[in-house]
């Protein structure tokens, strides 16, 4: 199997936004956005998926919402870039992660069909100093342009910043899960032969 990596930098008016993945790391993270929770969220995933991920945005405009979003749709287009056609992986992952009185689980298909479920179960308006809807913004344009079927749930919890901890890290463990290279796989895991 080649090396599963990639490099993207998104350019717009809005923002500049560069991130390169290195699927078979040992989760090596830099991130740095200005958002000190949105860095956080990143280097969670990044670590507990033990990829290497490293990424670095900047606004143009100043507004918070293009930034969050512009970062999870490089970091998703570069993981599925790296991702390749996807052969030899194990496809399929699937995670219960607790953080403190906070459950929640992921499950992820890495085939290339675009569908996400998600359900952070957020009280406040805000965490961290992030709003509510662009933390759940930032995990929908995530989950989207990692190009495959995920479902992440928030099972229950008092805390939201325990919830939303969780969430991140059980799809990052389900993703290490499903990107792991599967010995027995020859080719593509469908029996299409193609994802």
């Amino acid at each position: 199997m080649k090396a599963r990596t990639a490099q993207i930098k998104r350019q717009t008016k809005e923002t500049s936004v560069v991130a390169s993945v290195n699927l078979d790391g040992t989760g090596k993270i830099s991130a740095n956005t200005g958002i000190s929770f949105l860095d956080h969220l990143i280097i969670s995933f990044g670590k507990h998926s033990m990829i290497d991920l490293s990424v670095k945005a900047k606004s143009l405009d100043n507004i918070e919402h293009h930034l969050i979003e512009d970062t999870a749709i490089t970091i998703g287009s570069c993981i599925d870039k790296a991702l390749g056609n996807r052969a030899g992986i194990t496809r399929f992952g699937y995670a219960s992660v607790p953080m403190d009185e906070s459950l929640s689980e992921a499950s992820i298909d890495l085939v290339k069909r675009q569908y996400g479920k998600l359900s952070l179960d957020m009280k406040r308006n805000q965490i961290e100093g992030m709003s509510k809807e662009d933390i759940e913004h930032f995990f929908q344009s995530l989950i989207q342009n990692l190009n495959s079927c995920i479902h992440v749930s928030v099972k229950y919890g008092e805390n939201d910043h325990h919830k939303v901890e969780s969430a991140i890290k059980s799809l990052a463990v389900a993703f290490r899960l499903a990107l792991t290279k599967d010995k027995k796989q020859k080719g593509i895991p469908s029996t299409k032969g193609a994802m």
